[in-house]
């Protein structure tokens, strides 16, 4: 794997296709916020075939951390609805390979691992929400900081679809309380990256007991003045995926996303 500085300032593509050439090429190994400026970011949970139907009900079930952008047909590494020139095996700058819900490796293309039953799912993601919310002049630590954002299980639970089952995970961005009133605003015309926050404070009532401590991503300061905010995160699936055990999956890396060629612009609501 390519030693890429995590923390270094990202490289800025026109594109989200420039951006995945990038990617595919090997020249971008780095988390992805911020690197396509206007252009939506997905999550990415791959299963088998005799698993896609009940997932696909899952994210039904479950809109707000699972809001599903597209899928692919089994073995298509393709979702020609987020882009003509993209391959799910070689767009990603990391992934993710779980077997019986154990996370056993991490790489940086899926050629030599991809099968014909495999069924890929394209998750909305909050880089979409957070470059609204950046505009409007709400400053957010982690990308002022060059870091992921903290996220975390939470003691809330997801709605079942077959065999999927379990808790829902949730991002944090801590925010002053006028600009948490603003971002509740901005978030609610986001419905397909995860709509409004699911919680406000107290993080102890969802489960959370450390804020220096999140479960994936970095940690961030929540200072005296300012609120911790929870979005629900499209890294449910992996929690999921942890409970459920299939014999076989792939997820992104936490940060490190499919950038598409759909518009930011195209799914705010008013």
């Amino acid at each position: 794997m390519n030693a890429v500085a995590e923390n270094a300032v990202p490289r800025i593509f026109d594109s989200g296709a420039e951006a995945r050439r990038a990617v595919r090429r090997g020249d971008h190994r780095a988390p992805t916020a911020g690197i396509a400026p206007g252009f939506v970011q997905a999550n990415l949970a791959v299963l088998p075939k005799a698993l896609a139907d009940d997932f696909f009900r899952f994210c039904q079930f479950n809109p707000k951390p699972c809001p599903l952008l597209a899928a692919s047909e089994p073995g298509d590494p393709r979702l020609p609805l987020l882009g003509e020139d993209l391959d799910i095996r070689t767009d990603i700058p990391r992934y993710r390979v779980w077997r019986k819900g154990e996370l056993v490796d991490e790489v940086d293309d899926l050629m030599r691992i991809w099968r014909d039953d495999l069924v890929a799912f394209a998750i909305g993601c909050s880089f979409s929400f957070e470059e609204a919310l950046v505009e409007d002049g709400i400053r957010l630590r982690h990308i002022e900081q060059g870091t992921n954002v903290p996220m975390w299980r939470t003691s809330m639970q997801t709605r079942p679809a077959g065999p999927f089952h379990g808790p829902l995970v949730v991002s944090m961005r801590p925010l002053r309380p006028a600009d948490a009133i603003r971002a509740i605003q901005i978030t609610s015309r986001f419905p397909a990256v995860h709509g409004a926050p699911v919680h406000i404070g107290k993080p102890e009532s969802i489960g959370i007991a450390d804020l220096s401590r999140p479960d994936y991503g970095d940690a961030v300061e929540v200072k005296p003045d300012e609120l911790p905010v929870f979005w629900a995160c499209g890294v449910t699936p992996q929690s999921v995926i942890a409970a459920v055990r299939p014999e076989f999956s792939i997820t992104h890396a936490p940060g490190y996303m499919l950038v598409t060629d759909l518009k930011n612009s195209r799914l705010s609501v008013f």
